[in-house]
């Protein structure tokens, strides 16, 4: 089903007026009058395409998560390297909602799904059987390697992301081939 260009123009004008307004004041103080007002579109918008604020800010999450998913179904192809480099500039190219929800400490329920989605990722990496790993216990390595992984992400975009994406990911994918 295609979706009407205004509808989605509006939706898009609503999503990143709530991310802006997180960067300046707590979410707990946004009304949908704020929002309205950032998006330049009346109460009746929002509530058209959500039923509130926590609505929204759910589906923005949920939006990002399907992405980065659908994003790592196709990185699979790639080598390690520049699937890591496509990540890298995902967060850039997406830096206002991953610095708001993981840096500004935004949306802490943001950080326990993206840490969940990492862990389900990586749990495909990780090889208890052989290597570096043998004999350890997979769910202390796979859990230790994500909050790794977000850590650094956070570290790097509350930073302002002070090397680019490529450089990033190669130090990022170095430290990983030494655990995973």
């Amino acid at each position: 089903m295609k979706v009407d260009r205004r509808v989605a123009k509006s939706q898009e004008a609503i999503k990143k007026a709530l991310i802006e307004l997180m960067t300046e004041k707590s979410f707990d103080n946004i009304t949908i009058q704020d929002i309205s007002d950032r998006a330049n579109v009346n109460r009746g918008t929002i509530y058209l395409h959500y039923m509130d604020k926590f609505d929204l800010l759910d589906k923005i999450m949920e939006e990002h998560i399907y992405n980065m998913s659908d994003f790592c179904e196709s990185a699979a192809e790639m080598d390690f390297l520049e699937s890591t480099v496509h990540c890298m500039e995902y967060f850039e190219n997406n830096f206002l909602f991953f610095s708001t929800m993981l840096a500004s400490e935004g949306a802490p329920y943001f950080r326990s799904r993206f840490l969940q989605f990492n862990i389900e990722e990586f749990r495909k990496d990780v090889d208890i059987t052989q290597g570096k790993n043998a004999g350890q216990r997979e769910d202390v390595v796979v859990e230790f390697v994500s909050n790794a992984y977000v850590g650094v992400v956070e570290w790097w975009l509350k930073n302002g992301m002070p090397y680019p994406p490529r450089v990033m990911a190669e130090k990022v994918g170095e430290l990983l081939e030494r655990i995973v």
